[in-house]
């Protein structure tokens, strides 16, 4: 009998990672289509929707929302996509089999990520357009856009994958990622000023991403309207690398 090779090193992990992208793709053909459709929908529909709410608005003011809209485009694709993919995989109970397969753990997170991040960008430009065809505004684009997008796409997708993976039971992680949703739409300063906001609230959500998601594409986006997005920068950093440090302890502890 032959002794078993262990195999290493970055052509193994890297075999191993384009194998579990494909592995994805094809589990979640379905799903991804859906998930496109549901962030264009999110994206696009809400300038709409504080058309309808707010009437004729001042260009300033139009130019706020329209620069919102991809965070808000981003929002169900980490926060909400993510998590719905894992909780699929326990429901359908494939998600044992997923961990039994001879590839380093890490590469079906780095799998899941790059999976998403590559969904967000396409949907988020679609729902981008839409929403500046449908106002008054002059977009200002920056080269910023692009790492923009994929620092808020990957800090949600993080934040998705660490939550969905720590919560054993799937009820609960569809409740706690519709709590987010709404949260996300109706209750952050996503394309409405913080300073609308009460106090309390504000300081809440200077903490939280949901805010700091909408600045650095904002600021990408548009000329005086961020006075500075170097804080939201950093606060989206933290977020994601605290989600990878919490990814990595719950992949590293399952049995």
């Amino acid at each position: 009998t032959r002794s078993p090779v262990i195999r290493s090193g970055f052509s193994y992990w890297f075999d191993s990672y384009t194998t579990m992208v494909r592995f994805e793709l094809i589990n979640l053909r379905t799903f991804l289509a859906v998930a496109l459709l549901i962030q264009v929908m999110t994206g696009a529909g809400m300038a709409y929707l504080y058309g309808f709410y707010m009437g004729d608005l001042p260009s300033a003011a139009q130019m706020y929302i329209v620069t919102g809209i991809p965070a808000l485009a981003l929002v169900p694709i980490g926060l909400v996509m993510v998590p719905g993919s894992i909780m699929l995989h326990k429901i359908r109970d494939t998600y044992d089999f997923i961990w039994s397969l001879p590839v380093p753990r890490m590469t079906s997170a780095a799998a899941t990520f790059t999976v998403f991040t590559g969904l967000a960008l396409p949907g988020t430009l679609i729902a981008l357009f839409i929403a500046d065809g449908y106002c008054d505004v002059s977009l200002q684009w920056s080269w910023l856009f692009i790492p923009a997008v994929l620092l808020t796409s990957l800090m949600a997708t993080s934040v998705g994958f660490a939550v969905a993976h720590a919560i054993p039971e799937p009820r609960y992680t569809n409740l706690l990622t519709n709590i987010v949703m709404f949260m996300a739409i109706l209750f952050a300063p996503i394309v409405v000023p913080i300073a609308q906001f009460p106090e309390w609230w504000a300081s809440v959500h200077r903490v939280l991403p949901f805010y700091h998601m909408a600045q650095v594409i904002r600021d990408s986006l548009s000329g005086g309207l961020v006075d500075s997005a170097a804080t939201s920068w950093a606060t989206l950093s933290v977020w994601t690398v605290g989600a990878w440090l919490l990814a990595g302890w719950v992949v590293g502890r399952r049995k």
